[in-house]
């Protein structure tokens, strides 16, 4: 008989048993009262609420080449918090509120630790942003990925009503443009920043940096600011017409997919100044601004669309809610050959 086995192969079940029992008590924390059954179903359930007309919206994503700085540091608590942000603030640019998430793991080898550290994060975004973590998968991937490499992605499910639909058709000549301030690079560009920083410059993840304030590495692991209570809540008591989730492709792509034919939503770049991370990556790099724009969020995480008499209350709102948010530009008719968003202006200061 041959003595090969699949932990010869490079599986451990025993430790992928002992990663579900660590991940458990993280996931609990992660839930919803419409949430049935526990942990460790083959499929999760989850009683939808009553609705008159509900509309599902999905989102998948992941968090890019940002693992490759958690890999590097040994620090892997935060990353699931950028998994659950690139999924849900997907979601509520239609208005849907987050419901739940299904995360799924690959990693070279199972160790229960890094497992559960990451779940941690996952189950602190879910937090965060209201949803519930209702199930996922740990995959051992032996021979196709090293063994201190993962990767992760997850699904988000929400539901909005039929007639609260937002969208591109919502949106008027007139409206204002409200950005809400992003946390940092949040999880997009990482490939750039890498390159310039970590490949070109030799920057350490260790080192201090001065203009930062702390560390490379801390800075580049900063959690993505979730913005999906905030967003519900201002739909809730504000004419909201959209959101943007400003993700990669930067400010400018992402409002284009927003604003419909016909009209021109004016970027003022005087009304905010991008972060240091930014003009650290900028500078050190010699990347040209409009690089920048098309790579990076540039200090601007979420931006809102609400009608003009609202704007004064959705700025106090976001200032009670912690927010830092501040009037962007406005959207008017556009003019012959003129594109869906101008940028126009100069960051002060970058």
């Amino acid at each position: 008989m041959s003595e090969n086995t699949y932990a010869a192969a490079g599986v451990n079940i025993e430790e992928g048993d002992r990663a579900v029992e660590l991940i458990t008590p993280h996931a609990k924390r992660a839930s919803r009262p419409e949430v049935m059954g526990g942990l460790g179903g083959f499929a999760g359930l989850f009683k939808l609420g009553e609705y008159k007309e509900p509309v599902l919206a999905a989102g998948s994503d992941g968090v890019g080449t940002k693992l490759a700085v958690a890999q590097a540091m040994d620090k892997h608590d935060t990353i699931g918090i950028d998994l659950v942000a690139m999924c849900v603030d997907d979601l509520v640019v239609c208005g849907a509120e987050p419901l739940f998430l299904q995360d799924y793991i690959a990693v070279g080898e199972v160790v229960p630790e890094k497992v559960a550290d990451i779940v941690k994060g996952i189950a602190e975004g879910c937090v965060q942003a209201g949803a519930a973590l209702l199930g996922g998968e740990t995959a051992e991937h032996p021979g196709v990925m090293g063994k201190d490499e993962y990767d992760v992605s997850a699904t988000a499910v929400g539901v909005v009503e039929a007639d609260e639909l937002l969208g591109p058709d919502k949106v008027r000549d007139g409206d204002v443009l409200i950005a809400m301030k992003s946390s940092g690079l949040h999880s997009n560009g990482y490939s750039l920043a890498r390159y310039v920083l970590l490949e070109q410059a030799g920057l350490p993840l260790d080192g201090y940096m001065e203009d930062l304030g702390r560390t490379l590495g801390e800075e580049l692991l900063e959690p993505t600011r979730i913005y999906a209570k905030d967003c519900l809540a201002l739909v809730s008591e504000c004419a909201v017409s959209t959101f943007c989730h400003v993700t990669g492709g930067g400010l400018a792509g992402n409002l284009e997919r927003v604003i419909p034919e016909g009209l021109t939503a004016e970027v003022n770049r005087s009304t905010w100044t991008p972060g240091q991370i930014f003009k650290t990556i900028s500078s050190v790099g010699k990347v040209a601004l409009e690089e920048m724009e098309k790579t990076f969020n540039m200090g601007v995480g979420m931006i809102a669309v609400v009608a003009p008499e609202d704007r004064e209350r959705a700025l106090a709102m976001m200032t009670a809610r912690h927010v830092e948010a501040w009037e962007l530009g406005t959207v008017r008719v556009a003019e012959e050959g003129e594109p869906r968003v101008l940028m126009t202006g100069e960051h002060p200061g970058f």
